[in-house]
């Protein structure tokens, strides 16, 4: 059946094979292998605490009881609402050891958003910080399947000397979790574990249910992405084939989140499944990230475009070395060729003798599945497939393939496709589709173009959707929420480019009779769509008008508002730069 499938990239793949052999066993047990083969090796940096691979699998084991002990089974859901921090590794792992599916959420969604995750995934237990607290007690009645809260906290992470400064800094802007509160705390979670003294492991399959990642897919409605074992094994094998200047205990700086494929499959499980070193960041702005990579010297490095633009703004950079650098991955979004051509330039610079690869992936199939590879670049492609996987070009609307350098649909087959979409079979059955070659493929709803040698070009999105800082944000959601409000008759909500977010949020609204335009009118809509919209998805302005444009068939004409900013961002771009 395969030998259908077109692969011109294949002259291309250089030292890496066209196929790999995968781990058949969960993601836990794939990090306790690690465990075993570089015990003494570091598997995480968490600021200043260095953790072996040994003492990680320790930790999992303890968390794996603790969950067991609070009586999760296999099957069950927990949600992890955390940044990137010891905890959350731990706990990922743990419920994968249990047989339970980690359901990933943003921490700083809004508590509308928290809720519908919780009650769509049917979690029965969550663990988020101290700091988060509050949005989950506001939330709490209307979650009936939610047991079990508990609540870490930054400092039970850090050395004592950094606890102290942290308990005097940081700490004490963080409002205390009441005494009665309905809640385990984490230390408390750890320890009620070693009531439970039999083994919590519980044997899974490779190909079953993992963990939860959540996407508009094709339509922009929120939904579950349900991934296996495999699909984050395979990813981990991919990752490291597909750059042979890969050694183990070599370091990933991991800013990108563990809420988002690109940050659990590239930056934490392709390294822990490796043998790599995660420098667990939790959050971070361009100027610490400078001085993480001074400080940390970290041989490998994944962002969004929005933050190698970011670094090129820092002054006072001319001391970074960056020789340390043997990889440097741009994904989440279009990097710009200029932006490339800048950074490759910033790296050169700063000593390294690598440039940034680009690459592209969609959270139906974890994240990255395409890659520029080390043999060849072209200017303007996101690369070629990784081994394993196979890329096609249709017709949009169709199973047609089209001829080499036509428009059409990007669609992807292998082994990190996603299992479905969680309680949408409609739109699983749209997406994730068997071919007449036998194959499964995605249908991405992404336009791109593939060459004769099997080159990708991302072209544009078929769905509407737009992408700020490496965030996917649907504005039907948006609009969705804002029509709700008493003063709305009617809105529509666009990007806007930006030199910094590469796109902004932006929001039109026609207000109903008995309200007037005005500052206080905006900042009662803003002040609502705080209570009900994650920070990254925020609309940056509120524009009223008396009217919106419409089509011929009465739907508001949004690419009409897009066209009228576009003409009016050069000017603000420029002086933004200025």
């Amino acid at each position: 059946m395969q030998a259908a499938v077109r692969t011109p990239w294949a002259p291309w793949m250089g030292q890496v094979p066209m196929h790999l052999d995968y781990f058949q066993g969960t993601m836990a047990e794939a990090v306790e292998r690690m465990g075993v083969k570089y015990a003494n090796f570091d598997a995480y940096e968490f600021m200043g605490s260095h953790v072996s691979y040994a003492r990680l699998v320790e930790q999992i084991h303890e968390c794996a009881k603790a969950l067991r002990n609070i009586g999760i089974r296999e099957g069950d859901k927990v949600t992890i609402c955390m940044p990137n921090a010891p905890q959350t590794v731990v706990m990922f792992y743990a419920v994968n050891m249990v047989g339970a599916i980690a359901n990933m959420v943003h921490p700083l969604s809004a508590e509308g958003e928290i809720e519908f995750y919780l009650n769509d995934s049917e979690s029965v237990a969550a663990l988020t910080l101290d700091q988060f607290y509050g949005k989950f007690a506001s939330i709490r009645k209307n979650t009936p399947c939610l047991k079990h809260l508990i609540i870490a906290t930054v400092k039970d992470a850090l050395k004592p000397i950094m606890k102290l400064g942290y308990a005097l800094t940081q700490g004490r802007k963080i409002p205390k979790v009441p005494r009665d509160a309905d809640v385990i705390l984490w230390k408390d979670f750890i320890a009620g574990g070693k009531a439970f003294t039999g083994d919590p492991r519980v044997p899974r399959e490779a190909n079953a249910p993992a963990v939860i990642l959540y996407s508009g897919g094709t339509t922009g409605i929120t939904k579950g992405i349900l991934l296996s074992n495999l699909n984050f094994n395979a990813l981990a094998a991919q990752i490291v084939a597909t750059n042979p200047i890969w050694n183990e205990g070599d370091k990933m700086l991991a800013i990108m989140p563990m809420f988002h494929g690109f940050g659990l499959g590239v930056s934490i499980h392709s390294m822990l499944a490796n043998g790599g070193c995660c420098i667990l960041v939790p959050r971070f702005t361009p100027q610490t990230y400078a001085e993480l990579l001074r400080k940390h010297k970290p041989n490998f490095i994944a962002g969004v475009p929005t933050l190698y633009e970011a670094l090129l703004r820092i002054p006072n950079l001319d001391d970074l070395d960056l020789s340390c650098l043997k990889g440097v991955f741009s994904g989440g979004d279009s990097l710009p060729v200029e932006l490339k051509k800048r950074f490759d330039k910033f790296l050169k610079d700063h000593g390294a003798k690598i440039e940034v690869r680009e690459g592209y992936g969609t959270t139906e199939c974890v994240t990255a599945s395409c890659l520029t590879p080390l043999t060849k670049a072209k200017e303007g492609s996101i690369g070629i497939p990784f081994p394993d996987t196979y890329y096609k070009i249709v017709k949009v609307g169709t199973e047609e393939e089209v001829p080499y350098g036509e428009e059409g649909e990007i669609c992807l087959s292998g082994p990190t496709v996603m299992l479905e979409y969680v309680k949408h079979p409609q739109e699983t059955a749209q997406t994730r589709r068997v071919h007449a070659d036998g194959l499964t493929w995605i249908h991405t709803g992404d336009l791109g173009v593939m060459d004769d040698e099997g080159f990708i070009y991302f072209r544009q999105r078929i769905k509407r959707m737009i992408v700020t800082s490496g965030y996917n944000v649907y504005p039907s959601q948006i609009e969705n929420i804002l029509d709700a409000h008493e003063a709305v008759h009617l809105s529509c909500v666009i990007g806007v480019r930006d030199p910094y977010k590469m796109q902004k949020v932006k929001a039109f609204v026609v207000l109903k009779p008995g309200f007037e335009p005005s500052d206080t009118t905006r900042d009662m809509l803003m002040d609502y769509c705080r209570k009900h919209i994650a920070k990254y998805a925020m609309p940056y302005d509120i524009e009223f008008r008396e009217d919106l444009p419409k089509t011929l068939v009465g739907k508001v004409a949004y690419r009409v508002l897009e066209e009228e900013m576009e003409k009016s961002v050069p000017a603000a771009a420029v002086a933004a730069n200025a």
